[in-house]
């Protein structure tokens, strides 16, 4: 490390949280502050209480009116919320002598340019995903061809606006690179880490749940992207063929969207809906016996698949949001949308300890190249790219 930054960064959403977006933010902010900068997270007036002292946490005032923790967009964040953010980021700018902005997601992005026409800071953009991915999924008041419209203009024109980029995954480098609308020399991968430690776990000593039943996982948000709707249908297939799976949910997100769907399908009885903390989720993972992903549509990395992995888990995920397993190795990746095949999957691995235990070994070596620390070098690399050519242009 050649030098020692103080980093803004941006975080437009609750923090900390447990889903993707907040614990990226989290673990990249926790890793950079652990190499000796000086990191201070500017974000909502909304998030969990997590005891930590290595990093600043700097909120905006408490609007009694919004508690919206699931993602999305509404009026009221993008016109309120984020307005304040703007605010409490350029006085921290001031206050701390900051080096650069990095800011995470789209809403982050845009607030990050607007201060820096007052502050001239370079202004960082981390690509967590494509906003054609998942904007249209939120329905926002609009149409969806008019959803899908503005996705894309924002997709072409908003992250060139950024100094840099970093993008999660080559999936969201091509897709920003692929019209010109980012420099290729303008952009780095660095992907999400994942913390190892936490799941090297026994399950014998950790088993909360009745031995007799098998045990299926999903855990994460349970935004219409994420098609809990397929999950659901795949699980009633393997629940019609045997008589001992249970499946385990684990979301801070209600249930109430897919109640109807679970009850039309004999299924509910069979399912548990869990609120846990992120520290208290391992053990469940740990001890399924089969892990579900089933979203079709992600550029970036669903950081449950790499818990998944880092858990030493038999993993089932449609193809669209597999980027890092590799079929019949460290997963079983099926095709987008297929029901009947992600549930012979499914069937397949409660069949088959043996092939279960391979996957989910492979999986969990492969998980070891995913580290934080490693994150956190890539990131400082960027740092000192973006700052140099300031300096030259100055």
């Amino acid at each position: 490390m050649s030098r020692r930054f103080k980093i803004a960064m941006v975080a437009a959403c609750p923090f900390p949280y447990s889903r993707g977006t907040p614990i990226r933010i989290f673990k990249m902010a926790e890793a950079l502050a652990k190499r000796g900068h000086e990191v201070h997270v500017v974000t909502y007036h909304l998030g969990v209480e997590v005891k930590q002292d290595l990093f600043k946490i700097h909120r905006i005032p408490d609007v009694k009116t919004y508690k919206k923790c699931s993602p999305g967009p509404t009026f009221q964040k993008l016109l309120v919320i984020d307005f304040l953010l703007a605010i409490k980021l350029y006085k921290i700018l001031r206050m701390y002598e900051i080096d650069l902005i990095h800011a995470h997601n789209y809403e982050g992005l845009v607030v990050s340019i607007g201060v820096r026409k007052l502050t001239k800071h370079p202004v960082i953009y981390d690509a967590h995903t494509i906003l054609t991915s998942e904007l249209p999924y939120y329905e926002f008041g609009l149409p969806k061809y008019i959803r899908n419209g503005i996705a894309r203009r924002l997709d072409m024109v908003i992250p060139d606006m950024a100094d840099y980029v970093i993008s999660v995954t080559d999936d969201i480098e091509r897709e920003l690179t692929r019209h010109k609308q980012v420099s290729p020399s303008n952009i780095s991968v660095i992907p999400n880490g994942v913390e190892l430690d936490y799941f090297n776990i026994k399950p014998e000593e950790n088993r909360e749940f009745e031995q007799r039943n098998k045990i299926l996982i999903f855990t994460g948000n349970l935004a219409s992207y994420q098609r809990i709707d397929l999950l659901l249908r795949a699980f009633a297939q393997v629940s019609s063929q045997r008589d001992d799976v249970r499946l385990q949910i684990i979301s801070d997100s209600p249930f109430d969207n897919y109640e109807y769907l679970a009850g039309a399908l004999g299924i509910r009885e069979y399912i548990d809906i869990l609120r846990l903390d992120f520290a208290k989720i391992p053990p469940y993972i740990v001890n399924a016996d089969v892990a579900l992903n089933s979203r079709i549509e992600c550029p970036g990395i669903p950081q449950k698949i790499l818990n998944y992995m880092a858990a030493g888990k038999a993993i089932v995920s449609f193809e669209g949001s597999a980027k890092n397993l590799e079929h019949g190795n460290t997963g079983l990746v099926i095709e987008n949308g297929n029901i009947k095949e992600f549930s012979k999957a499914i069937l397949q691995l409660l069949d088959d300890p043996e092939l279960s235990h391979r996957l989910g070994t492979n999986a969990k070596i492969a998980a070891s190249n995913y580290t934080w620390k490693k994150t956190a070098q890539m990131t400082e690399e960027v740092y000192e790219k973006v700052l140099n050519r300031r300096k030259r242009t100055k």
